[in-house]
C-alpha cells in the first residue's frame, strides 16, 4: 500500500484532527516529521514511501526495534501507543528512541505512526475498551477526561472481590499484579472502573467516588512523593485499586490494532516489551 495512502486513512480513522496531544520534552531531531512537530500525533518517522508490512507496540523501545530490524524486512510502518519510552526507574519517566537507531531505521525504510490520545479515547481498539474486554467486563459507561477526551470505561464484572479481579489481572497480563486494599472486601455492586497506562490521579478518582465504584484497575499505581495524596485520597474514600503496570495495561489496544490492519488487508504483528514491575509499588 501506498504510505501516503495508508497515513491518511489512519488520521481519518482515528480522528487525529479531534484528539491533542503534548511531547513538547522529546528530542525534535532531523529525523521527527514535520507532522509530528506540529501535531505530536500521527507520523513520527517518515522513511517509507510503500508499506508491506505492519507492526504494532506500545513503545519504541530498543528491545521492539532491534527485533524489527533483525528480520531484515523494509517497507514496514510500526505503529506505537507512545511516542517514547516510558521507564520509572530513571529520573527522567519518558525516554526518546535511542539517537543511534535512527539514521538505520531510515536506512532500512522503516517508519513509525504514533497514536497517543486517539488510542486511549475511548472506542473500538482503545485502551480502556481492550483493557476492559481482556478482563472481560461488560462495559456500560465511560469517565474521566484527559486532552479533552473520555479514556476511562466502567464495567461490571462477574467476580465479586478485588482479589479474585487482581488475580484475573495477573492471568491476563502474565505477570504479579499489586491490590492496594483500601476499600471493602467486596466488588461495590459488580461494578469496576478502568483506564490503561499511568491513570491514578485525582481527578479520575474523585468521579470513580461520585460514581459510587470502589474497583479501580489502572497500570501504574506506585505509592512515591508525586503518588501519596492520591493513595491518600483513595484510602479515605475506600478505592480498592489494582495495578498491573503501564505497558501491560496497554498492550491489549495494541493488540487489537492488528485486527484493523488484518481488515485493510495489511500483515500485522504485535511485538512484546518487557513491563517494568516498578510501575505498581
Amino acid at each position: 500500500m501506498k504510505a501516503k495512502k495508508l497515513y491518511k486513512k489512519l488520521d481519518s480513522d482515528f480522528e487525529l484532527d479531534k484528539c491533542k496531544d503534548d511531547w513538547k520534552e522529546m528530542d525534535y531531531n532531523q529525523y521527527i516529521s514535520d507532522n509530528f512537530k506540529k501535531r505530536y500525533m500521527g507520523l513520527m518517522l517518515d522513511n517509507s514511501q510503500e508499506i508491506d508490512t505492519m507492526y504494532t507496540a506500545v513503545f519504541p523501545s530498543d528491545k521492539v526495534l532491534n527485533q524489527i530490524l533483525e528480520l531484515g524486512k523494509e517497507n514496514i510502518l510500526l505503529v506505537t501507543h507512545h511516542p517514547m519510552i516510558w521507564d520509572i526507574r530513571k529520573p527522567s519517566i519518558f525516554q526518546n528512541i535511542s539517537k543511534s537507531l535512527l539514521p538505520i531505521l531510515k536506512q532500512k525504510k522503516i517508519s513509525i505512526y504514533s497514536i497517543h490520545v486517539p488510542l486511549d479515547r475511548n472506542g473500538k481498539y482503545s485502551t480502556g475498551t481492550s483493557l476492559a474486554k481482556a478482563l472481560e467486563l461488560d462495559i456500560e459507561g465511560e469517565f474521566y477526561e484527559y486532552f479533552g477526551a473520555k479514556v476511562g470505561v466502567v464495567g461490571t464484572t462477574k467476580l465479586t472481590t478485588p482479589e479474585e479481579l487482581a488475580e484475573k489481572l495477573k492471568s491476563v497480563v502474565g505477570h504479579t499484579t499489586k491490590l492496594w486494599n483500601y476499600g471493602s472486601e467486596e466488588i461495590l455492586n459488580h461494578k469496576v472502573a478502568v483506564v490503561g497506562g499511568g491513570g491514578n490521579n485525582l481527578e479520575g478518582i474523585e468521579e470513580i467516588v461520585d460514581l459510587g465504584i470502589n474497583t479501580y484497575v489502572t497500570g501504574v499505581t506506585v505509592l512515591n512523593d508525586f503518588s501519596k495524596k492520591i493513595h491518600e485520597f483513595e484510602k479515605e474514600k475506600g478505592i480498592n485499586i489494582i495495578g498491573g503496570t503501564h505497558y501491560s495495561t496497554e498492550k491489549f489496544a495494541c493488540i487489537a490494532l492488528c485486527t484493523y490492519f488484518e481488515k485493510i488487508g495489511l500483515s500485522c504483528e504485535f511485538i512484546e516489551d518487557e513491563p517494568v514491575l516498578e510501575d505498581m509499588e
